[in-house]
């Protein structure tokens, strides 16, 4: 296959899906993911496309569906994240082996568990969860791989398949954006794929979500809804948005906040 027939491919993909693997790129061009990279980085230099820890993504989507930057999501709705982590604590039992995320609202559930749990291995391939974590208290498992400096965790190939190794009791996830008629959305190509991962292999899933996210999608999806068991947020979250997830057997728990009445309460439809 010529070089401009591939790149007609490649740029059709990332039309219709906003971002690629270079392993997604190289299954779909049937050639070595040498051959893609090449492929990339020439694309890259003119502008194309823009390369990713793992990946690419389009070049001209709306700026909103790109991450930000680790530092800058830690300190955007500080109160609401740490209300949901408070809340997501409730949700761990004696002796469980859990996963947490890298997302900033895991980091505030990793915080909590370092301080207040017990007797729990837990899984991550964020390098902040593990400093987070790492006490005597919690046996803490790193999944390696190459360093993702955006997002401060391990993502890539050698990542991806010591996931697959991995089972848990219960997996916390955080998200860019939630549609609660779909699932969640994320911009970090790289970091997504542990997180399908992680999902299809632990016994309970739980969304970690404050009510910015809601109605909002990013570059890719990542988690169908049907794959998320507890959706723990903040009580500002859209009444019509948690009445749909717990009509669909999705259990809700809201956190208060203070910033609207009523005490953090669990639920399967608010009415």
């Amino acid at each position: 296959m010529r070089f401009k027939d591939r790149v007609r491919l490649v740029l059709g993909y990332l039309e219709r899906h906003g971002s690629a693997s270079y392993n997604d790129l190289a299954e779909l061009l049937n050639v070595s993911t040498m051959t893609v990279r090449r492929d990339c980085d020439e694309l890259a230099s003119t502008g194309k496309i823009i390369k990713t820890v793992g990946g690419v993504q389009q070049a001209h989507a709306p700026l909103y569906l790109y991450e930000n930057g680790i530092w800058e999501r830690m300190s955007a709705n500080r109160a609401e994240k740490r209300a949901i982590a408070q809340q997501a604590l409730e949700l761990l039992g004696n002796n469980q082996a859990i996963f947490v995320d890298g997302g900033t609202t895991c980091l505030e559930l990793a915080k909590l568990i370092a301080e207040e749990c017990s007797g729990l291995t837990i899984v991550t391939n964020s390098a902040m969860a593990c400093l987070e974590m790492g006490n005597d208290r919690n046996t803490v498992i790193g999944i390696g791989g190459e360093y993702d400096p955006a997002t401060l965790s391990f993502v890539g190939p050698q990542a991806e398949a010591f996931a697959r190794t991995v089972f848990v009791d219960l997996a916390f996830f955080s998200t860019k954006g939630f549609l609660p008629l779909d699932g969640t959305y994320e911009s970090a190509v790289a970091t997504f794929r542990i997180k399908q991962i992680l999902a299809d292999q632990a016994v309970c899933t739980a969304l970690l979500v404050d009510h910015t996210k809601f109605g909002r999608r990013a570059l890719s999806k990542v988690l169908d809804i049907s794959q998320i068991q507890y959706v723990v947020t903040d009580d500002q979250a859209p009444a019509v948005d948690t009445s749909y997830l717990g009509n669909a057997n999705i259990q809700v728990i809201r956190a208060s906040t203070g910033k609207t009445e009523g005490r953090p309460h669990a639920t399967k439809a608010d009415s």
